[in-house]
């Protein structure tokens, strides 16, 4: 199933959780995406709340020459980067996969140059999603 927010895009696998996270990495590099961040929300919250949440990781993806690029035309880039990416259980057993949509969040820069680049950014994306 299809997922759409303002500022995100995604689908919903019939993976586990597990499963899903293996196979976004696999895909991501596929694409010539590198992880630069990531964090297990599931985790922070146990250790800094002693709080119990679903299985979520926030993964921070980093295409470097897509990001030099950007950077060349936007120095202050840097404040929207890295994509992320995000890996959860759902409610009903299934694993969600959301990516933050790189047009949506360039548009606030104001930069016609970087309209061309974000639509790239975001093709690479949907192929990541697809490919699950």
């Amino acid at each position: 199933m299809e997922l759409k927010t303002p500022y995100a895009f995604g689908k919903t696998v019939e993976l586990t959780y597990g499963e899903a996270e293996k196979r976004v990495r696999e895909e991501l590099l596929k694409e010539g995406f590198g992880i630069l961040t990531e964090i297990d929300v599931r985790e922070k919250f146990r250790e800094k709340l002693g709080k119990d949440f679903r299985d979520y990781i926030i993964l921070g993806a980093c295409n470097p020459a897509l990001a030099y690029e950007a950077f060349g035309r936007e120095l202050n880039i840097g404040t929207l980067l890295p994509c992320n990416v995000v890996v959860y259980g759902t409610d009903d057993g299934k694993t969600a996969v959301m990516v933050m949509d790189p047009v949506a969040a360039l548009s606030v820069i104001g930069n016609p140059s970087l309209n061309e680049l974000a639509a790239r950014v975001k093709e690479l994306m949907e192929r990541v999603l697809a490919a699950l």
